[in-house]
């Protein structure tokens, strides 16, 4: 989807289609500006009030602007983020299936809005047909914004379409399904990225021969049940920078039945979005480099099938992680924190600057946040100030919940150095999960975030949201802007 700033609509050249947001007391200024055929006439006898995403179709109103429409804001000064994304669907949905090209007047929409809403209409323009026979019949490919005044710039636009670009392919990987979705499958994705972007990326993969010879003990508990084998996958960007780097870690369980803790069986289609963290990591990484930014970057993602078999780890079993510390492993659905904390521990080599893990951990998180948020933990408080400022400027925001040494003990087993699962059942799942990986990321910064509710949508319309990358694009970018 390509896009553009202009200050105002060309007079040489017709749109395809022209939307024209409008404040109820401005109505007469888009008079002015457009010269609109009987105007008021028009406006009386459709009672058309410029209510929040009412429409007033203008065909043949404006000269040589066959297709156009007012959309109403209501009052936009009082227009909140969180009410974009059904602007940007209410002017796709009459324009996506019919135009190539369409422009869209934003000069009512307040100038602080104006990059959110240009990036919710790249996230509304999002679809998936990969598996349908009959594919989608939308043409549309670019779109004209026009502002006399804006706080756009061409260096946020190409940001968009970057963000555009790497949160689509993550959405596209979480929405394959789990019998093509393999842990190879994922680390074949990133040898692809790799090749694509030859100068900007460099990878690895190890498979379980080296994981074994490693001593990540936690992550083979989990894979061994598979016939699949698990992958460590490193994704290194702009290597050639003398600057420690920002590491990101990804979960990637590329099906999660729960392994002998088996989860019920309705809605267990859904667990193939258990490797939505991992695809976070790769949509990043592909956001990076469409935008050319000049940071050095790791995306390293934990990527195993969570089965139930012969091979599989019983509850109760013992391992010993890359760390050394020992885990009794009392709950085989607790199987993330086990992938990612010989991750976690691996990814010391890289000298990180910061390290952030994100995963779709834990169903007590979608308990206390739900599909608003995501929950976000560390010990470290400018990193959390950090993190909650670019998801407040994305508009992919995030919650902290509290990662205290109280909690800790929950974690205390009789058996090993460690407990999987918290000793005092429900309490506090998704804190003593945090508790868990933070006793592996003790030497470097380190922040977690659990994307359980954030990273899909249930019901008829399921899919993956392609989050936290436009959260994680803007982390870097400040990042890049503040050093």
């Amino acid at each position: 989807m390509k896009i553009t700033i202009n200050a105002a609509l060309s007079a040489q050249t017709q749109s395809e289609y022209l939307s024209i947001l409008v404040d109820q007391n401005a109505l007469a200024k888009i008079q002015t500006t457009y010269q609109i055929n009987d105007l008021d006439n028009l406006l009386n006898i459709s009672q058309y009030k410029a209510g929040f995403a009412e429409q007033l179709p203008l065909l043949g109103k404006i000269e040589q602007q066959a297709n156009a429409a007012l959309l109403g804001l209501d009052d936009a000064a009082q227009v909140k983020p969180a009410k974009l994304a059904k602007l940007a669907q209410t002017i796709l949905d009459n324009s996506q299936k019919k135009f190539k090209q369409i422009s869209i007047d934003i000069s009512a929409l307040p100038q602080e809005l104006h990059y959110l809403f240009a990036l919710s209409l790249t996230q509304a323009a999002y679809g998936y047909d990969a598996y349908k026979s009959k594919k989608s019949t939308a043409i549309l490919t670019q779109i004209d914004l026009i502002s006399d005044v804006t706080s756009l710039d061409q260096a946020q636009v190409n940001l968009i379409q970057a963000v555009a670009k790497g949160q689509n392919f993550a959405r596209d990987l979480g929405n394959c399904p789990g019998n093509i979705c393999f842990p190879e499958y994922l680390a074949q994705q990133a040898i692809d990225l790799a090749e694509q972007y030859p100068q900007l990326l460099k990878v690895t993969v190890l498979e379980e021969a080296e994981i074994t010879e490693l001593g990540m003990h936690a992550f083979l508990a989990v894979s061994k049940g598979s016939d699949r084998p698990g992958r460590i996958i490193s994704l290194e960007y702009r290597a050639d920078l003398e600057q420690a780097p920002v590491v990101l870690v990804g979960k990637g369980i590329t099906f999660d039945t729960g392994g002998i803790s088996l989860k019920p069986g309705p809605g267990m289609d859904e667990m193939k979005y258990d490797m939505c963290g991992a695809a976070s990591v790769l949509g990043t990484l592909r956001a990076l480099c469409e935008a050319e930014l000049p940071v050095h970057v790791v995306g390293t993602i934990a990527a195993a099938e969570n089965m139930p078999s012969g091979h599989a780890t019983r509850p109760g079993d013992v391992v010993t992680s890359m760390s050394g510390q020992t885990i009794e492993i009392l709950n085989t659905d607790a199987e993330g924190r086990l992938v990612l904390c010989d991750t976690l521990t691996y990814v010391k080599r890289f000298n990180p600057a910061v390290v952030i893990d994100i995963a779709t951990l834990t169903g007590a998180c979608v308990v206390a946040l739900g599909k608003v948020v995501s929950g976000l933990f560390s010990p470290d408080d400018a990193l959390a100030d950090e993190i909650t400022q670019a998801g407040q400027e994305s508009f992919d925001r995030v919650w902290r919940l509290p990662i205290l040494d109280d909690y800790q003990e929950l974690l205390n087993s009789s058996i090993a150095d460690i407990g999987n699962i918290g000793n005092a059942g429900p309490q506090a799942g998704s804190i003593t999960a945090a508790c868990f990986l933070e006793r592996f990321a003790r030497d470097y910064r380190w922040a977690h975030l659990d994307v359980a509710g954030t990273a899909w949508v249930s019901g008829a319309n399921k899919g993956a949201t392609g989050r936290p990358v436009p959260l994680l694009v803007q982390f870097i970018a400040n990042r890049i802007q503040n050093d």
